[in-house]
């Protein structure tokens, strides 16, 4: 078997809103692809609000019973989606950012929705999407994307490679992703040629057209060959495509199911520790992205 065994369960946030069903069906579909249990949960801080109620009272909090209602009502919805599945649930008092931060320390992937039931129509990622993929120490998945990436039709991952994904995380994570899927992984890296620099119009049959197109090129031998031997059934596409690589893997999620992004820990604003490369995957893909952490105190401001 390819992929090792998984330890931690899918997390999954829920908050009764659209996208959060969303979030739930693919962490449905996820766990049972992995082997893995699923875990439901739902933060809330009625307790601060309305108080604890005594034993003695027949009533229950109105922001209890929609807590439970919330995660009963996702717990059915996964039964049904896969009968059999073991899963748990669970209302955090806690805030929402806070309760999935703590989760995901003992997840095997952490699952959110692009958006939130407070979040405003327009916004193009709610921010506890945003707290989440960039402060979370393991792999974060915010669900977006049409139809087609919701129900994995592609047959395809996507990956950008990039300096510091060289036998990083998110390598072996997307490796992971495609074994399980029995899906083509598309790896990407791109390349920018100096914007005044000189063009080399030379056509070389069977080599890059630059020394900058060579280093990509050697870029994704050095990230691919070690994890390759341990996947040796999952199918490689190799790209090495000029432009930034935020606008090229923006496009090319359009025909994938997911796309993997390496983020390092960097700075202390939120979304902005993400790098701009995971920012504009979270904000513009047309697929559920995978925010893998690279955790590298030497990482330096500039991003790719």
């Amino acid at each position: 078997m390819e992929s090792p065994a998984v330890a931690g369960p899918v997390v999954v946030g829920v908050d009764g809103s659209d996208a959060g069903l969303t979030a739930l069906d693919w962490a449905v579909d996820e766990a049972v692809r992995h082997g893995a249990p699923l875990r439901i949960v739902h933060a809330s801080l009625w307790e601060r609000y309305e108080g604890v109620v005594p034993d003695r009272s027949t009533d229950r909090p109105s922001g209890q019973v929609l807590a439970e209602n919330i995660v009963g009502t996702a717990a059915d919805r996964a039964r049904r989606r896969a009968p059999g599945l073991a899963l748990d649930t669970d209302v955090l008092a806690e805030d929402a950012s806070g309760a999935l931060l703590r989760e995901a320390q003992g997840a095997m992937v952490l699952v959110v929705g692009s958006r939130g039931r407070g979040e405003l129509k327009d916004l193009l990622l709610g921010s506890v999407g945003l707290v989440v993929a960039a402060r979370a120490p393991g792999p974060v998945v915010v669900v977006r994307g049409d139809r087609h990436a919701l129900e994995a039709r592609h047959q395809r991952v996507l990956l950008g490679i990039g300096d510091h994904e060289v036998d990083a995380p998110a390598v072996r994570f997307a490796f992971r992703e495609a074994a399980a899927r029995d899906a083509e992984l598309d790896v990407v890296s791109t390349w920018r040629r100096p914007a005044h620099g000189p063009v080399d119009h030379r056509p070389l049959t069977g080599e890059p057209g630059s020394a900058l197109e060579q280093r990509a090129a050697q870029l994704l031998d050095k990230a691919l060959e070690p994890v390759a031997r341990a996947y040796p059934r999952v199918r490689l596409r190799r790209s090495t495509v000029e432009g930034p690589a935020h606008r090229v893997l923006t496009e090319r999620s359009a025909a994938a199911d997911l796309l993997v992004v390496g983020a390092r820990r960097q700075g202390r604003l939120v979304g902005l520790e993400l790098g701009r490369v995971a920012h504009r995957a979270l904000h513009h893909a047309s697929c559920p992205v995978a925010v893998v952490p690279r955790h590298d105190p030497a990482a330096s401001e500039g991003d790719r």
